[in-house]
């Protein structure tokens, strides 16, 4: 049960600045954050990664420069398992940048990936036709009638015009509702509102939402 954070600006922003500030939340986290990190960061319009297996909190932030556009994931492994740097998020193609936070139970679908959230975001590229926000709506519904329970399945996907926040949870509605704030030249999606800001709304539960970028 992670942490999740995507932001976009027609302005250059400090990423180390975002970073710091989803750090501070997954650090004081309900749930453990620490099983590791990564992130995605626009520079020059070519996506960089970057992916740690120790929490982000102890991690120098300060190395990543400015960008227009980040995503960035810190890990709480399901079991305490799995913690190696492969399992981190952001996962990601030519085409798509993921991430994911939640836990399903007894799902029956038939897909590679090292964890559950990678085989989420392979299959809902199986229904990608050229339109990933309707892949994504496809996917997660069928997902959904094929798990047994769903505590929460929360996603963000980025392509290379628009950002795709997906939100469904059935538990700790305050841990699993999503927060965001727009402005007229910024979007922040994150896990949890910034410390001490105003101006974030909650994602609606079972909601999708396409968020052009700037």
């Amino acid at each position: 049960m992670c942490r999740l954070l995507y932001a976009n600006s027609k302005k250059e922003f400090s990423v180390s600045e975002y970073l710091s500030k989803f750090s501070e939340i997954s650090k004081k986290s309900k749930e453990y954050q620490g099983h590791g990190w990564g992130c995605a960061y626009l520079q020059n319009g070519v996506w960089n990664y970057y992916k740690n297996v120790n929490p982000i909190w102890e991690d120098d932030l300060s190395r990543f420069g400015s960008s227009t556009r980040l995503i960035a994931h810190a890990r709480s492994a399901f079991k305490d398992e799995g913690i190696v740097v492969e399992n981190n998020m952001p996962f990601y193609d030519d085409k798509y940048i993921f991430v994911f936070n939640g836990q399903l139970s007894g799902v029956k679908i038939k897909e590679e990936g090292r964890i559950g959230a990678e085989k989420i975001f392979n299959y809902i590229k199986r229904f990608d036709k050229g339109n990933i926000k309707d892949a994504l709506e496809k996917g997660t519904e069928i997902i959904k009638k094929k798990s047994s329970f769903i505590r929460a399945m929360n996603i963000i996907m980025t392509d290379s015009k628009a950002a795709y926040v997906y939100s469904h949870f059935n538990d700790a509605v305050d841990y699993f509702t999503m927060h965001s704030k727009l402005s007229e030249d910024s979007f922040v999606v994150c896990s949890e509102s910034f410390v001490g800001e105003n101006d974030w709304l909650p994602v609606q539960n079972n909601t999708l939402t396409e968020y052009k970028c700037f």
